[in-house]
């Protein structure tokens, strides 16, 4: 059993992707859930590493707003003169 379900319960899984997704798109679809899976274990893997790291790069986006929010004040003066 995979996570509580049967084999009756997977053939019913597998028989509706079929239906919904095609013969020829299922491979695709499960080769993309597999990439998508593997980056999100990698993304927290790398979050518990360096916990840190999540706020420096919020930091960083911070400033990268500041600076957009000057760059248009600046140009709201240009134009009003």
């Amino acid at each position: 059993m995979i996570g509580g379900l049967g084999i009756q319960e997977l053939l019913i899984v597998l028989v509706v992707a079929l239906f919904l997704f095609g013969g020829k798109k299922l491979p695709d679809v499960g080769r993309s859930l597999g990439k998508a899976i593997r980056g999100f274990k990698e993304g927290t893997e790398e979050g518990a590493q360096d916990p840190g790291a999540l706020k420096r790069e919020g930091d960083e986006s911070d400033k990268l707003d500041d600076s957009a929010s000057a760059r248009s004040t600046d140009e709201e003066k240009a134009e009003e003169a």
